[in-house]
């Protein structure tokens, strides 16, 4: 206890870092409040008690209000929150690996990041463009069961459908651009990295209604088990976020040596260093992908020849559904980490740089040998991805309710420990530039970028 008081002290005598984090809570207090502000002429407290906000909790509606913190399913300003920017740059990434120009972009240092981030804003823009207007929809659709007395603007301030879902839209399209300037903010003049400290927010602030929902069940006897229960399934909740700590900081080391120069009288190189491959070289992008895939067989709902098969495919519980989802996570592990990890080009700088891998030859051969380490490498991780995706529908098989299962695993799980990881790495790199301790005892924290 005297190790953490004093650590929070050192934090707080460096002016910088003190600065950098009360800059960071106060934008994260108006992201929060601005997520509680509904759009113009709907009536909040019939869309907080229709359809749709139960819908809002399932599937990838339920990943999109987790993202935004709930701002989703109540009709906020920041209902999008994020997410078109994450698609995104999601998109943008991948152009940089399949278009000759976009890898040119990345391949320019600065200018070509900058180049990068305003077609990424751009893209984001005609993504909202689409969402924004399928959000309404949504709203409006008998199907969302919003009583037509909810949007008040429609009714009885004589506005146009057509000029409600205008202004709708533009408000979405202005929530989600502010949120993306806070998220830089952050990033610049706050501590970590804002975007990703954003989705965090968004997902810590379902966690206490989650939690007070599970104790609720477990004291008043309508769930399984009781207080005993309850006590096991948060001791079982800290040993899943320390495996998950313990995955997404475990790398496979190869040793790079660099040649030796001498120039005059200075000696240059002759050191060795060390690549780190991540086991989990992918992040949560695998589970949001499958997850995207898994909606597709409600399509198949609304034909008669599919019901089954679609009833089959949407049981979040059900054997099919898990074993499907599992083996999609594992296949876009493998293609995620095929298309972030470029060995060829890993392989090409060390040779440029002097640098070779003991016992291997530069060149081809140097990259045929990192593809196969990151090849066997990945497979723990993806199997450790899937067991993540899928060990939230073992907690609801177990008797802890939808909210709270979700923490259990999935995106939220690894995405609360990746931007944790990450943020207080940036701490402790304050700490140690100013001659304090870290924050660990046993050595330097790693983060997911800091390895």
């Amino acid at each position: 206890m005297k190790k953490l008081i004093q650590t929070i002290k050192n934090i707080f005598k460096i002016e910088e870092l003190r600065t950098r984090i009360l800059y960071t809570l106060a934008l994260v207090v108006i992201y929060r409040l601005g997520s509680f502000i509904v759009l113009p002429g709907i009536d909040a407290s019939l869309v907080a008690q229709s359809a749709f906000a139960q819908r809002s909790s399932e599937g990838l509606m339920g990943l999109l209000n987790m993202f935004s913190g709930g701002a989703f399913g109540s009709a906020s300003i920041f209902a999008l929150g994020v997410m078109p920017y994450i698609s995104a740059s999601i998109v943008i990434q991948l152009l940089g690996v399949f278009v000759p120009y976009f890898r040119k972009l990345q391949m320019e240092g600065e200018s070509g990041r900058r180049k990068m981030n305003q077609y990424t804003r751009f893209l984001t823009i005609a993504i909202i463009c689409i969402q924004g207007p399928a959000y309404i929809a949504a709203l409006n659709s008998q199907s969302a069961g919003i009583p037509a007395e909810a949007f008040v603007a429609v009714n009885q301030l004589g506005w146009s459908q057509f000029l409600f879902n205008l202004v709708s839209t533009v408000i979405l399209l202005g929530g989600t651009m502010f949120v993306m300037w806070l998220g830089e903010r952050i990033t610049d003049r706050g501590i970590g990295n804002g975007i990703s400290i954003i989705i965090m927010i968004g997902i810590i602030a379902r966690l206490p209604h989650a939690l007070l929902a599970e104790v609720m069940t477990k004291f008043t006897g309508n769930g399984v088990g009781g207080p005993l229960i309850l006590i096991v399934e948060l001791v079982i909740l800290l040993l899943i976020f320390a495996a998950a700590i313990a995955i997404v900081q475990a790398v496979r080391k190869i040793p790079v040596q660099y040649a030796k120069r001498v120039v005059g009288n200075k000696q240059y190189g002759g050191v060795r260093q060390y690549i780190p491959l991540k086991i989990n070289a992918a992040g949560v992008m695998p589970i949001i992908f499958a997850q995207a895939l898994m909606m597709i067989p409600m399509v198949f709902a609304r034909f008669e020849a599919t019901q089954g098969f679609a009833a089959v495919m949407s049981n979040y519980t059900g054997f099919w559904y898990n074993f499907t989802f599992a083996l999609l996570v594992v296949a876009f592990t493998y293609f995620y980490t095929a298309v972030t990890v470029n060995p060829t080009m890993m392989a090409e700088d060390m040779r440029k740089n002097g640098g070779f891998i003991p016992g291997v030859k530069p060149g081809k051969k140097t990259a045929e040998y990192i593809g196969s380490v990151m090849d066997r490498v990945t497979l723990p991780g993806s199997i450790f991805l899937a067991l993540i995706a899928i060990l939230p529908a073992f907690a609801m098989m177990l008797g802890v309710n939808n909210q709270f299962a979700s923490f259990f695993g999935g995106t939220s799980l690894l995405i609360l420990v990746g931007v944790v990881l990450d943020t207080l790495q940036q701490i402790e790199s304050h700490l140690l530039m100013r001659h304090y301790d870290g924050l660990m005892k046993t050595g330097r924290l790693k983060g997911r970028s800091g390895m």
